[in-house]
């Protein structure tokens, strides 16, 4: 990919390609278009998108906790498979907590199942990043779901430093 990567708070206009992205990826928890229509209007503040020749290529659903609004936490992170291995996840990280409605964030929270080892080295390179602590625990057990679904572990990276240049 030729062209650099820009950064920028989601909208309701890139929610079909949310949508198509998080398909494409072959591993996230593909919700219903309606969902990420969703969360693009109300919540596109707190979420990404990285744009490269005119394409999304990258994008972050996440929203600050209502009863804990100093966390930020991540729903689904992905990457086209063309735009992988090039350290971009890590970057909308990096951007993500940058963003305005994110930069006053203490914390940074996700859940990730045990045989997602990639999501797990994500965190905990990007808490080493920020010099921060990732903390782990069991969350979501697998019997909280009503189908079949592995338990989900909550990582807590921070707590962040002041803002920053990330």
């Amino acid at each position: 990919m030729s062209e650099s990567i820009r950064f920028r708070s989601a909208h309701r206009g890139d929610a079909s390609a949310l949508w198509q992205l998080v398909q494409s990826t072959g591993m996230l928890e593909l919700n219903t278009p309606y969902f990420y229509l969703a969360f693009a209007e109300f919540f596109g503040d707190t979420c990404l998108v990285a744009i490269q020749n005119e394409q999304i290529v990258g994008g972050v659903i996440a929203f600050r906790l209502p009863r804990r609004p100093e966390v930020l936490f991540v729903w689904q992170i992905g990457v086209l498979p063309a735009a992988r291995r090039q350290g971009l996840a890590k970057r909308m990280l990096q951007q993500l907590i940058a963003l305005p409605a994110c930069a006053d964030a203490r914390f940074v929270q996700a859940t990730i199942a045990d045989d997602n080892a990639a999501s797990q080295r994500l965190f905990q390179s990007f808490a080493e990043s920020l010099k921060v602590p990732c903390e782990r625990e069991k969350f979501f057990t697998a019997d909280l779901f009503p189908n079949a679904h592995d338990a989900e572990d909550s990582y807590r990276i921070g707590p962040l430093p002041a803002r920053a240049n990330y």
